[in-house]
């Protein structure tokens, strides 16, 4: 199974020691509702536990493949689109998970963008009283 199913498979299970060895040591992770991005797998997994608690109905509802110059070091690299559906205080949101590959298949540079505005402000309200209780702001 390749890296993008098993990725999508742990979220959809909401299995976060699933998606440990998914990503490298040093992924970054772009958020709709934080400029600088979340850095290093022990970050990026915290921020995926309170989002498995924030997202209502979280679903992916399609998926493109091919390569995308990444945003750290402008280099091309192979890339999925993960297309999802879910709900934050029952507003919903259309989202994009865009993830870079490195050379071993592993996730290196992670990129969320939702929509529509209200929902990104639900989100972000959300994801950071849950990074707040579980001391990781």
């Amino acid at each position: 199974m390749e890296t993008a199913e098993r990725f999508r498979a742990a979220v959809e299970k909401r299995d976060l020691t699933g998606l440990e060895d998914l990503f490298t040591e040093d992924v970054r992770l772009y958020s709709p509702v934080k400029f600088t991005p979340f850095e290093g797998r022990p970050m990026v997994l915290g921020l995926f536990g309170v989002l498995m608690r924030v997202f209502e109905d979280f679903r992916y509802v399609g998926d493109f493949e091919g390569t995308a110059e990444t945003s750290a070091d402008g280099a091309e690299a192979p890339a999925e689109v993960l297309l999802f559906r879910a709900a934050v205080d029952g507003r919903e949101i259309h989202g994009i998970d865009l993830l870079h590959f490195d050379e071993e298949g592993r996730i290196k540079e992670f990129t969320v963008m939702v929509r529509p505005q209200s929902a990104v402000q639900a989100l972000g309200q959300a994801v950071l009283a849950g990074l707040v209780a579980d001391g990781l702001a």
